[in-house]
């Protein structure tokens, strides 16, 4: 008798816990693509993107090879992307262009796959590896489809990350300085330059790299100490040829005159 009363207990919370499965779960667990399908899509036109991508994922092996295909990966794509998951919107984007490489939709996705590692790129103070890979894709992407009436954007954005790499490039070459490694700011400075020669900064990049020799020659050992001056002297020189009216002439002249007046300790 006690066991006729647990079965029924049983089978009593097993109806009600039937009786209680949300619409999503009974559609999701009806092992019918077709309604699966149809109910993601629905998900999707109301922006529920989490329902949406879930059921994507449990119908995608009954579709694939399929015509429903393409816009079946088009939106699963945009699930992620639209969650704010980049890396993973990213990945699927760039995956639909290589499996659906005649779709009209291909260079949408080129450019969204691009696009949405720009949205990963940090502020300049993090590490920029996902800003580079950005900046790579959108070349790609202009170098793909030049005619793209995308181009213009993707030109706007590279200048944006560019000017954001600048940044970090600038800002660790002040944090060395600031930190007393001035040999290393001096490369580091140097690097700026070179890696972004349109820069705005050049003059005070330049200024700071004669700052950093001025302040290494002061503290070197004797035996380079002569050397670091004279080459501070002409960094001084160069800086005030190429930038006559700089308001930082002051300075170097202040700087070039303590080089100066140092060097005669070494006249013979």
């Amino acid at each position: 008798m006690k066991n006729r009363f647990i079965l029924f207990q049983i089978i009593l919370v097993s109806v009600f816990i039937i009786s209680c499965k949300t619409p999503f779960e009974t559609v999701r667990t009806s092992n019918d693509p077709v309604q699966i399908l149809a109910a993601a899509n629905q998900y999707y036109e109301e922006e529920d993107w989490l329902k949406a991508q879930g059921l994507y994922e449990v119908v995608i092996p009954f579709y694939r090879g399929k015509t429903e295909a393409e816009d079946l990966f088009y939106k699963y794509s945009y699930t992620y992307y639209n969650m704010n998951q980049y890396i993973m919107a990213s990945h699927y984007f760039n995956n639909f262009t290589k499996t659906f490489y005649n779709s009209n939709l291909k260079e949408e996705m080129a450019f969204m796959s691009a696009y949405a590692n720009y949205k990963m790129s940090p502020v300049s103070k993090l590490d920029q590896t996902p800003t580079k890979t950005a900046i790579l894709e959108m070349q790609t992407f202009i170098n793909t489809y030049p005619n793209s009436p995308r181009v213009d954007e993707c030109n706007v954005l590279i200048d944006e990350m560019r000017l954001k790499l600048e940044n970090k490039s600038f800002e660790e070459g002040k944090l060395y300085f600031q930190l007393g490694y001035f040999q290393a700011a001096m490369s580091s400075f140097e690097i700026t330059l070179k890696d972004f020669p349109e820069t705005k900064r050049a003059k005070e990049i330049r200024f700071y790299i004669l700052k950093s020799s001025h302040e290494l020659a002061k503290n070197s050992v004797y035996e380079k100490m002569k050397e670091r001056l004279e080459d501070t002297i002409d960094k001084c020189e160069k800086f005030r040829k190429k930038y006559a009216k700089s308001e930082y002439n002051s300075e170097v002249a202040v700087i070039k005159k303590y080089c100066s007046n140092e060097l005669k300790r070494f006249v013979q």
